[in-house]
């Protein structure tokens, strides 16, 4: 028996203006940098019965990324990371599903620039409901840590105290409203 209510089954699209998607990297050893993307598009094809059934995709416009500081964006952007100019678009779409008591783990590939590498997702539900509107919505949030290594993005420094400027490691953030379809 799932432990998922069965409006939950069916199509889901992401409501952007309502959703973040984002990532977070320790800097200098100390400090963990945030950032999110500003354009992307996704959903969710779910069976609350058989969650393995499920299959969910992520397609995010690598020029949108927002750390708040126009200078390390753009070298986000660069060469040195994603390359967005040869490579506009990051994507992920699963491969498997599978319960995980109250949360479900959605396997998939990621592809940023030209290497693509599984990824497993663990995706805590919030709920569904319905809006003022009689629309109904759904809450995920949904996290991973990566190698950015993983998909080529080695750039570096080394700081005078030991230790590399960027982590290796970067933890995905998605926080996801999604729009039931019709």
């Amino acid at each position: 028996m799932s432990t998922f209510p069965a409006d939950l089954t069916g199509t889901w699209t992401i409501d952007a203006s309502h959703s973040t998607v984002g990532f977070a990297v320790k800097h200098a050893v100390v400090a963990t940098t945030r950032g999110t993307f500003t354009t992307y598009s996704g959903g969710a094809t779910i069976d609350a019965e058989h969650p393995e059934n499920s299959t969910a995709w992520l397609e995010i416009d690598a020029d949108s990324v927002n750390t708040g500081n126009e200078q390390r964006d753009g070298h986000l952007k660069s060469a040195d990371f994603w390359n967005a100019e040869a490579h506009p678009k990051i994507t992920f779409k699963t491969t498997s599903a599978k319960a995980d008591g109250a949360n479900v783990i959605t396997t998939g590939d990621l592809t940023i620039g030209e290497k693509t590498a599984p990824v497993d997702i663990t995706w805590e539900f919030g709920g569904v409901a319905k809006d003022p509107w009689g629309n109904t919505k759904a809450g995920f949030e949904g996290s991973a840590t990566i190698n950015r290594k993983d998909w080529g993005i080695s750039w570096n420094a080394a700081l005078e105290t030991g230790g590399l400027l960027i982590s290796e490691k970067v933890k995905l953030v998605l926080e996801i409203e999604a729009a039931k379809e019709a």
